[in-house]
């Protein structure tokens, strides 16, 4: 890819906003200064990608107020607490409704940030510069923000959109191979939720994605967020279709729940959940046993577990699953496959089935 970006837009009105994809982006100023409001910027990143990108960004905003606060890495910071360190570093600083939040980083970085920013005097303007796979193909898309609770994951947030998602390809250069396969599995999603050609593409070029070949990522990239920004231009507050973006979230968001965030990386827990559906819907007699099986090969080919390698108790995964934020009136609800590229939501399904499923994962 040139320096000059791919385009997508979000559509939403009055918050619709743009997604920048290609190489080199950091490098581009008005790429960022396009979008902040005002002259106080609060860059909020963390202890792995602040010293790589941090300065380069900081580069582009000559002129205005820049300030930056550094989080420690890692999703068990995803906190209130964590969160509260940005509104000291923000009132410290005297920033004012004018003032402009960047998210440099992952997920993590991304939601902490996000929520800041819609709560930060009732919402501020805040832009996402997701450095991870997995953040760039999911979670800087969308207006999800939020925080954990020791209860249950992400169920502290708002739904706040950002002002503009710059993806620059190039932060994956610095990527490890564990966090780039975790991006993946919310790639597989979208072929497994509603793009049978994409899952193909997919399969047929694991191997050179798996080796970094970057036109073949910046194309996973655009085409990942170009399924979630028209289903989040659907259903912006979740409450129909885009909630099948979920899909493997129940089962992984439990098993990242009972063993401690930071044991599974998101996308580890989200590949085995998705697994797990897949077992289910097979059972439950729509998805054929040649389809979970191609399921189950191909998040083994992105270096993706498929299976709970320790002990767990099924009793403590079920109950970390009812507290998901899809449960009603105690009814856990999952996402499910008729067939690759057909999917949906539910809370019908035999709970024999399910049992069965979850006593074949836990040990």
């Amino acid at each position: 890819m040139t320096a000059h970006p791919k385009i997508l837009n979000v559509e939403l009105g009055s918050k619709s906003y743009p997604i920048f994809i290609g190489n080199e982006l950091l490098s581009q100023k008005s790429l960022i200064t396009d979008y902040i409001h005002g002259q106080q910027v609060m860059i909020v990143s963390n202890t792995t990608v602040a010293p790589l990108y941090l300065e380069q960004v900081v580069k582009q905003l000559d002129g205005y107020k820049v300030e930056f606060i550094i989080l420690p890495d890692g999703e068990q910071y995803k906190t209130l607490e964590t969160v509260n360190t940005i509104f000291d570093a923000l009132l410290k600083s005297h920033f004012d409704r004018t003032s402009t939040l960047i998210a440099l980083g992952g997920g993590v970085v991304g939601d902490i940030t996000g929520f800041a920013a819609a709560s930060y005097q009732r919402g501020i303007n805040f832009i996402q510069i997701p450095t991870t796979l997995l953040s760039q193909v999911d979670s800087s898309v969308g207006g999800k923000t939020g925080v954990n609770h020791d209860l249950g994951k992400n169920m502290i947030g708002a739904f706040f959109q950002p002002k503009a998602v710059i993806i620059d390809v190039n932060t994956l250069d610095t990527l490890n191979d564990r966090e780039f396969s975790a991006g993946m599995a919310e790639v597989i999603k979208y072929g497994l939720l509603g793009n049978a050609d994409f899952l193909s593409m997919i399969e047929e070029n694991i191997e050179s994605i798996m080796n970094r070949d970057k036109d073949l990522i910046a194309d996973l990239i655009f085409r990942s967020c170009q399924d979630k920004a028209r289903i989040v231009a659907l259903d912006e507050f979740e409450s129909g279709k885009r909630a099948l973006l979920n899909l493997g979230h129940t089962f992984g968001h439990g098993i990242e729940n009972t063993f401690g965030y930071g044991t599974y990386l998101h996308g580890e827990a989200v590949s085995i959940g998705m697994h797990m559906a897949a077992m289910l819907s097979m059972l439950e007699g729509d998805l054929s046993k040649e389809d979970t099986n191609r399921i189950q090969n191909i998040l083994s080919r992105a270096n993706l577990p498929t299976t709970i390698k320790k002990s767990m108790d099924s009793d403590s995964l079920i109950k970390a699953m009812s507290l998901d934020k899809k449960s009603i009136d105690g009814n856990i609800r999952l996402v499910l496959l008729k067939s690759i590229g057909d999917s949906l939501i539910t809370g019908s399904y035999s709970q024999e089935n399910f049992n069965t499923v979850i006593s074949n994962f836990c040990h």
